[in-house]
């Protein structure tokens, strides 16, 4: 009986469980990539003791993929001959961890995955529990089938009404961390409701346990409903009679109420997520680079936003606009109807799938002094590459308005004339 998270942990543990206990528990999917699986496969070997369950284990190569320098290129080595010594099953090079984590079917309703990357409380969407946890503990994971866990107190974000035209869950979740924060929801269960939420479809709703990560959450959850059942089986191999869990009398630490009717499009500011405004307030703030990806915003509904918004236009010749679709699958499915031929007629790069420039390793990093506005999930000093550069968070609308112009653009007025 209580929250959402407690919830499923307690059908984990066989028990009630409440906050501030420490479980020990079976975790469903251990999950890594080509950045923290070498560390991972440094712990499992200083312990010495073979892996619990091969099924459990999914690797993917997506933050440095194709390798762009010779140290990437030693990992991608490194994985492979330890997936071939151990027999591991789950090798997967198909774009962002996250996003193919949900598309393969791996995170159900109830589950617990952990994965050696911050944002996968991504899973949460699924009414999964998904958190990040350092290399290390994935290496021993991988031994035991278990990690432990202290049941966070728990945050619930209730969100009503219903946006504006040129209003986009991204906007709500970037209004969402400037009032919470960084650290407002340290070590906490951030739960994502309300008749909002409730009316999203799943490509927006992953965006808001995504970001959970950004005010220090430990998961993001939204209770699995009809929308997610559909969404799974219609959208994954993941079959079966899937477990709603929902709240149950929670007593929750505090309640942050949200009317999103009132909301006009938001820019996360350099250099914090938290550093939020307004798009009003930084309108025609001069940019060198648009970046549309990773795995907060470049899903098909996505780049299908951006793709209407700048058909039969040019993006502006000074700014370098890259777009990277999370999955292969969403790459596809957009080469497929068109997108991608309107996306570079209208002068935009399209990439390969995976993480590109948000890690600053390549596909688009950013040289001293300039300044990206992006569909990214986070905007610390040099994430992008140069710490003198600076970037700039936003919706995918935002962003094409963005790139026709070089500078900062208010998307509503093209969104107007384009559902006109």
């Amino acid at each position: 009986m209580g929250t959402l998270i407690e919830e499923i942990f307690a059908r984990k543990a066989g028990r009630p469980v409440q906050a501030g206990e420490i479980l020990l528990l079976d975790v469903d999917y251990i999950m890594s990539h080509d950045n923290t699986t070498p560390l991972a496969i440094k712990a499992f070997r200083d312990i010495g003791k073979p892996i619990h369950d091969k099924n459990r284990i999914v690797i993917h190569f997506d933050h440095a993929y194709p390798a762009p320098n010779v140290l990437a290129a030693e990992n991608h080595k490194k994985i492979i001959e330890f997936v071939k010594e151990q027999g591991l099953p789950h090798l997967l090079h198909q774009g962002v961890c996250h996003q193919v984590m949900i598309e393969e079917g791996y995170i159900t309703p109830g589950a617990i995955v952990i994965g050696a990357d911050s944002h996968s409380n991504t899973y949460g969407a699924m009414g999964a529990f998904g958190t990040g946890l350092g290399s290390t503990e994935i290496g021993v994971a991988w031994i035991t089938g278990k990690c432990w866990f202290k049941v966070p107190e728990t945050i619930r974000v209730e969100l009503t009404g219903k946006t504006q035209p040129g209003v986009y869950a991204k906007d709500v979740m970037i209004h969402i961390a400037g009032l919470l924060g960084m650290d407002g929801g340290t070590y906490r269960s951030v739960e994502f409701g309300g008749e909002y939420i409730d009316n999203l479809p799943m490509h927006e709703r992953i965006i808001f346990p995504n970001m959970s990560t950004e005010i220090g959450a430990k998961c993001g959850l939204i209770a699995a409903d009809d929308v997610t059942i559909q969404y799974l089986e219609n959208e994954t191999p993941a079959k079966g009679r899937f477990e709603r869990i929902v709240p149950i009398h929670p007593r929750y630490e505090r309640t942050l109420e949200v009317d999103v009717s009132v909301l006009a499009p938001q820019v996360s500011c350099h250099p914090d997520v938290d550093n939020v405004k307004p798009l009003e307030q930084v309108v025609g703030l001069e940019v060198h680079e648009v970046y549309i990806g990773t795995c907060t915003n470049a899903r098909y509904e996505d780049i299908e936003i951006v793709a209407n918004m700048l058909k039969g236009k040019k993006v502006n010749p000074l700014v370098r606009v890259i777009v990277t679709p999370a999955s292969d699958r969403i790459y596809r499915k957009a080469l497929t109807n068109g997108l991608i031929d309107i996306l570079m007629d209208a002068g935009c790069t399209v990439t390969g799938s995976g993480c590109g420039a948000c890690i600053g390793r390549h596909g688009g990093i950013l040289a001293p002094g300039e300044r990206a506005l992006t569909t990214m999930n986070r905007n610390f000093i040099g994430r992008m590459g140069s710490p003198l550069s600076e970037i700039y968070l936003a919706s995918p609308a935002t962003a094409a308005a963005t790139a026709l112009t070089g500078r900062i653009t208010d998307p509503r007025a093209i969104l107007e004339t384009i559902n006109n």
